[in-house]
């Protein structure tokens, strides 16, 4: 599904940009994005998470999809993306997880961060970003830093990159026209700013870890409704184990 320089390219700079392997329309890829966000709460085992804007309360993230979405659970689950993950692995891929991440007008955006710290029950794994919307430098899109994927880097309390070390790597942005992929080592560093602009930026991010693992994917979600049954803390939203996330709570 790849070629051999896009795996070189993948080792050595830790993320790799596609273009057209989905094998599905934008006008197909919205819908089903569409589709989960009109879920209610409370409805299923998904889950919604929401931040407060200027503008009021909107969704922020919504996850626990596959088992409920016609077409996202095959494509996630069997079909290019996980094909794509296993190439880079070396392995087989299996998901770990995925996520809508809205950051809809005015949403917010994600400090510093690694994703791996926020993933138990794996020492590895390949995030995916699904651009859902154009990202852009203005509504958001991810920044990196290229070539770190060697160990997790010092953590502050709320299992982000400190601030020292944040100010001594070179990030640059990564900007994703609708259906691009963009496949990026779980050591990465990451970041993104908030949304300015007056257009959504969502972004679909299934997680895949090696088959040699296991599936664990029931596993994580378990631990992370156990880590939410405490109260939310009242200074952030909370939307993964770790504190990456800016937003403000309704």
């Amino acid at each position: 599904m790849v070629r051999e320089n896009d795996v070189a390219t993948f080792r050595r700079q830790g993320w790799l940009l596609l273009d057209d392997v989905l094998g599905i329309s934008n006008e197909q890829l919205r819908g089903a994005v569409d589709d989960i966000a009109s879920w209610p709460d409370g409805g299923g085992e998904w889950m919604h998470h929401y931040e407060r804007t200027d503008a009021g309360p909107q969704l922020a993230r919504s996850e626990n999809f596959v088992p409920f979405q016609p077409l996202l659970g095959p494509l996630l689950r069997e079909g290019v993306v996980r094909e794509i993950a296993g190439e880079l692995f070396g392995e087989p891929a299996v998901l770990y997880k995925e996520k809508v991440n809205y950051k809809l007008a005015g949403g917010a955006g994600f400090r510093p961060h690694q994703d791996l710290p926020a993933y138990p029950f794996t020492p590895r794994v390949i995030s995916v970003m699904i651009a859902v919307d154009d990202a852009t430098v203005a509504n958001g899109c991810l920044e990196v830093v290229d070539g770190w994927r060697d160990k997790v880097l010092p953590q502050d309390e709320r299992g982000c990159i400190t601030a020292d070390v944040v100010s001594s790597l070179s990030w640059h942005h990564v900007p994703l026209r609708t259906g691009s992929v963009l496949f990026f080592d779980g050591l990465l560093p990451h970041r993104s700013s908030g949304n300015t602009t007056d257009h959504s930026r969502r972004a679909l991010y299934p997680t895949y870890n090696p088959l040699s693992v296991g599936d664990v994917r029931d596993e994580y979600y378990a631990a992370k409704l156990a880590a939410f049954s405490s109260p939310e803390p009242d200074d952030r939203v909370r939307l993964s184990l770790i504190g990456d996330f800016e937003g403000r709570p309704v």
